[in-house]
């Protein structure tokens, strides 16, 4: 978005180097909301948007997202023999937590404990893979781990306390946002009053609504109902600037 913004602004052309995105071959979650926009998450799209980011850059600016509606001169190389339902492992780490295909698929499930009181595994080798909290039973949350200092995070949430929690490593690839676990996990928090970080939770789901609807006992199947018609209505708009089948 600022890279078009500023190339716009300074009438400078832009070339994209499509590349595949490891989480395309779906959409789903809750649209960003207005109110909540904020560096994770910036224009009225799901949780997971399901397009390359050349597709991204064309909607940005067929929807007139840049500062009063600049168009970026854009150019985009796209890549051959690819779709969105063709599986993709990246070569490195697109983040120092995410170190594999598992923690990939996993994160935009797991990547909103980010603003609880769970530990989604950083501080461990298996990030965005497994989660736990000294808040949960052990004898309902039998995986159990301790968080420690490493080079993707220095000072790990539950950083030497033993976490009791669930071990996802073995779990099917997912083509949409489960939240059975944070729904579950908040049920059996022994604190729930100091469970969700609201301010972080918020600006990580794009929308209160979320939270709410956990702690007032929402399903995840009702909670998903309530995504429907934006996704819907955002995939209607996706249709018109995807490049790939």
């Amino acid at each position: 978005h600022y890279v078009m913004e500023a190339c716009a602004e300074a009438n400078i052309p832009l070339i994209i180097l499509d590349r595949p995105n490891p989480n395309g071959h779906y959409i789903d979650g809750p649209i960003m909301e207005k109110e909540h926009r904020n560096f994770l998450g910036m224009h009225p799209v799901p949780l997971v948007h399901g397009m390359t980011i050349g597709e991204y850059a064309q909607m940005i600016n067929g929807e007139k997202w840049l500062n009063n509606g600049v168009v970026c001169d854009l150019q985009i190389i796209k890549m051959q023999n690819y779709n969105h339902q063709l599986s993709y492992s990246l070569k490195i780490r697109p983040s120092p937590n995410l170190p594999n295909d598992v923690a990939i698929n996993l994160y935009p499930s797991l990547g909103l404990l980010e603003g609880t009181n769970l530990n989604a595994g950083r501080g461990t080798e298996m990030q965005f893979q497994i989660f736990g909290s000294p808040h949960l039973s052990d004898s309902k949350y039998t995986f159990s781990y301790t968080p420690k200092p490493n080079f993707g995070s220095k000072n790990p949430k539950h950083k030497g306390v033993l976490c009791n929690g669930l071990d996802l490593r073995s779990t099917p690839k997912m083509n949409r946002i489960d939240l059975t676990w944070i729904i579950e996990a908040y049920n059996n928090h022994k604190n729930k009053d100091q469970f969700f970080n609201t301010k972080n939770f918020t600006a990580h789901a794009g929308t209160s609504k979320l939270q709410e609807q956990i702690e007032k006992g929402y399903t995840f199947r009702e909670i998903r109902k309530t995504w429907l018609d934006g996704l819907a209505s955002y995939d209607k708009m996706r249709q018109e600037y995807l490049l790939y089948e």
